[in-house]
């Protein structure tokens, strides 16, 4: 027989007993600049895995900090009540980095409350993850009415590299028979969110090459092509007229049924004035079910430092959001297939893949879906749950569908449209996080009582 179940009112006073706490240790997260990323300091990764394991030995969990060839992961275990069920609970407490310090209001490492929000690299995305599982864990205490294990992965924004190495590596600890993904977010303030959906990503470079050496400006402009000329009438031919993804073989969908008013979106965005929407169909689809292409570097001299000179090479990052449906590799045999055929003027066009992951559908059937959107609903008092697809890609969790299918997968979060992830300025808003951590505490005492 399992332990008595603590009552929603009992979670609901030992939630907000908690969260002095919780938010206290949340900044001491956000202040280490944990960044998996090449050429940042790794040391602050370590540091970062051994506060979150700390945190964990504090609820009374059975930690190891692990890697496979990657940056540290944490795991914490601790076993089910007889008769119960085993949740995982993740999130992962590596960070984005920062970008240009100038467009930060505040220092991104050091957390500023203002109106509500507390700013700082990593306050949403993902370390408040990490602080809802704790807040969970530490409103039951020793009453915890399932067995938990935690994956706290330390390389997700860079990639999640070694993930499928760690999950085979320590599968029968990490085997659950729920598994929760707090690295989303939710429909808005005050409405939160099941993810079902996610696309896929690939990630590639293209290099365009039309001299072997920078030659006078003058003196052979409008004979000799430049390269930066040629990758610019390159990268054009990625998208039509309307702004719709022009690559042929890519799977697009259409089936959104949320309603997402262009108002909303302009204002969450940040659009411009005047700048209109790109692509065809209803917002939703063109969000969550359709491919995008996004350039987000290019490796050219400075307009400071530019000689009148013609450009020999000329090199762009580009970023491919795939539809549900899609395969990757397919998909960057198209891409690339594509630039090779659309190299103006016979300019030499390398590409090569940096990284790539699966989109996912999530079946959010079940009873511990019920169970979960019932502590939504609680926690938001009575607002229900949206399902929601996510144009940004979490391709782990096509893994962790596949290497465990008995499990039911919850992709819940604690961001909401005006967080800012991966952006300046990243926020968490105080209110909707309390009301995560709730959420959270209920569902585990929801799936207790649902038994699996």
């Amino acid at each position: 027989m399992t332990s008595p179940i603590m009552s929603e009112s009992e979670v609901r006073a030992a939630v907000e007993r908690e969260m002095p706490g919780v938010r206290a240790d949340l900044e001491r997260l956000v202040r280490i600049p944990g960044i998996a990323f090449e050429g940042f300091d790794h040391s602050h990764v370590e540091r970062s895995a051994e506060a979150v394991a700390e945190l964990l030995r504090g609820c009374g969990l059975d930690v190891d900090i692990v890697r496979s060839g990657g940056q540290p992961a944490v795991i914490g275990r601790r076993a089910a009540p007889p008769g119960a069920p085993t949740v995982l609970l993740y999130a992962h407490h590596d960070v984005q980095p920062v970008g240009d310090r100038s467009l930060w209001e505040s220092d991104p490492f050091e957390p500023v409350e203002r109106d509500g929000r507390l700013y700082a690299r990593g306050a949403a995305d993902d370390k408040a993850g990490i602080m809802a599982h704790v807040a969970a864990l530490r409103a039951y205490g020793d009453a915890l009415p399932v067995g938990v294990v935690l994956f706290i992965e330390g390389e997700e924004e860079y990639g999640s590299d070694s993930l499928e190495q760690l999950l085979i590596d320590h599968r029968d600890e990490i085997t659950s028979d729920v598994i929760v993904i707090a690295d989303s977010g939710n429909w808005d303030i005050g409405v939160p969110a099941l993810t079902t959906s996610l696309r896929g990503v690939v990630n590639c470079f293209v290099e365009v090459r039309t001299l072997d050496h920078a030659v006078h400006s003058g003196m052979f402009g409008g004979a000799v092509p430049d390269a930066l000329t040629a990758l610019v009438r390159l990268l054009a031919t990625l998208h039509d007229d309307a702004g719709s993804v022009a690559v042929e073989g890519l799977v697009a969908r259409e089936g959104a049924t949320v309603d997402y008013p262009e108002d909303r979106i302009r204002a969450e965005a940040g659009l411009a004035e005047g700048v209109q929407f790109i692509g065809t169909g209803r917002i939703t689809d063109r969000l969550w079910t359709k491919p995008a292409v996004a350039v987000l570097g290019i490796d050219a001299p400075p307009t400071g430092e530019a000689p009148n000179a013609l450009v020999p090479a000329a090199k762009a990052k580009l970023s491919i959001r795939l539809a549900p449906g899609d395969d990757p590799k397919r998909a960057y045999a198209a891409v690339r297939a594509h630039l090779e055929k659309h190299a103006p003027w016979g300019a030499q066009v390398t590409v090569s893949l940096e990284h790539d992951g699966n989109p996912c559908v999530i079946d959010a059937s079940g009873p511990m879906f019920d169970a979960a959107r019932s502590a939504f609903r609680a926690a938001w008092d009575g607002t229900d749950p949206v399902d929601v697809g996510i144009g940004g890609s979490i391709p782990f969790i096509a893994t962790f569908q596949e290497m465990f299918p008995q499990a039911a997968i919850l992709v819940t979060g604690v961001e909401d449209p005006h967080a800012r992830a991966h952006g300046p300025n990243e926020s968490l808003h105080l209110g909707e996080f309390a009301r995560v951590c709730l959420a959270e505490a209920l569902l585990l005492g929801n799936v207790a009582a649902a038994g699996v």
